[in-house]
C-alpha cells in the first residue's frame, strides 16, 4: 500500500481522538466540581493508580483477570456459537425448530441474568465468564445461521456434481462462504463482551476493572475512578485494533476479491 496513503488513513483516525482529548484537557482545565476533575489530575493520578506495586499492581491485578475472563467467554461463546449455526443454517428443518426459541433467549438482557448466574454459580470466575458466554453467543449464532443461508447456490450446486462432502464440504464451502458473517458476528460479541465483562464485575467481584472503577466511586476517589473508565476506552481500541488485524489475515482472500470486482 501507498506510505503516503496509510499516513493519511493514521491522519484522519487520529485526528478527532486528539481534537477530542485537547478540547477535554483545555475545558477541565479549572474545574472545580468533584466528579469532573481536571484531566490534568486524572492523567497524574494513572501512574500511581495503575502502575505502581509491580506485580501488585491494579494493571496486573485487575486488568489481567478481567482480560482473561473476556478471552475465555468470547472463545467458548465462538465454540458454541459457530458450530450450533453450521448445524442450524445447514438444515431448514432444525433452523424452523429452533427459531422461536432463540428469539426468546435472544431477548433476554444477559445483566438481568446475573442474580441468577450468581445464585447458581456464586461471585467467582465462572459467574462472568457465564454472563460473557450468554450474552456474546447470539451474535456469533444468528450470524453464522445468516452466513450458511446465503452460501451461493451456483457454488453448492458445484460441489454436489463434484461429490464434495463430509468435512472437505464444511471447510471449503460452507466455512469460507460463511465466514465474512461469522467475522462480523465476532466482532460485535467483542464490543458486547468489553461491557459484559465491566457489568459482572460490578455486580459482584473481588477483582477486575469493573470491580475496581465501582470500588472508586463507593470511597469518591473520583480521578482514580477516571482512571479506570480511560483504562478501559483504551483496552477496547486495542482489542478492535488486533480483531481488525486477525480479520483482515483471515479474509484476505475476500477483500481481495471485492477490490477485483470493483475494478
Amino acid at each position: 500500500m501507498n506510505p503516503a496513503k496509510v499516513a493519511g488513513r493514521v491522519t484522519m483516525a487520529l485526528a478527532l481522538p486528539l481534537f477530542l482529548v485537547v478540547s477535554w484537557w483545555f475545558a477541565s482545565a479549572g474545574s472545580e466540581d468533584l466528579y469532573f476533575p481536571p484531566l490534568r489530575t486524572i492523567v497524574e493520578v494513572f501512574p500511581e493508580t495503575w502502575l505502581k506495586g509491580g506485580a501488585d499492581a491494579r494493571i496486573v491485578a485487575d486488568v489481567v483477570p478481567s482480560l482473561g475472563r473476556l478471552a475465555l467467554g468470547l472463545t467458548l461463546a465462538a465454540l458454541v456459537g459457530i458450530g450450533a449455526g453450521l448445524a442450524i443454517g445447514s438444515s431448514p428443518a432444525l433452523r424452523a425448530v429452533t427459531e422461536p426459541v432463540l428469539e426468546i433467549f435472544r431477548a433476554i438482557p444477559p445483566p438481568a441474568l446475573v442474580p441468577l448466574l450468581v445464585a447458581i454459580a456464586g461471585i467467582d470466575t465462572l459467574m462472568k465468564v457465564l454472563v460473557i458466554v450468554i450474552g456474546c453467543l447470539w451474535p456469533i449464532l444468528l450470524n453464522t445461521v445468516e452466513g450458511v443461508r446465503s452460501i451461493d447456490p451456483v457454488l453448492s450446486d458445484t460441489c454436489r456434481a463434484y461429490g464434495i462432502r463430509g468435512q472437505t464440504r464444511l471447510r471449503a464451502l460452507v466455512l469460507r462462504s460463511a465466514s465474512p458473517q461469522i467475522m462480523t458476528g465476532l466482532r460485535q460479541a467483542l464490543s458486547l463482551g468489553i461491557i459484559l465483562m465491566v457489568i459482572s464485575e460490578m455486580f459482584a467481584a473481588k477483582n477486575g476493572i469493573g470491580y475496581t472503577v465501582v470500588q472508586f466511586q463507593r470511597t469518591f476517589a473520583l480521578p482514580e475512578m477516571w482512571t479506570g473508565i480511560i483504562v478501559l476506552g483504551l483496552l477496547g481500541v486495542v482489542l478492535s485494533l488486533l480483531f481488525r488485524l486477525i480479520e483482515a489475515r483471515v479474509l484476505s482472500w475476500y477483500h481481495g476479491q471485492r477490490e477485483m470486482q470493483r475494478s
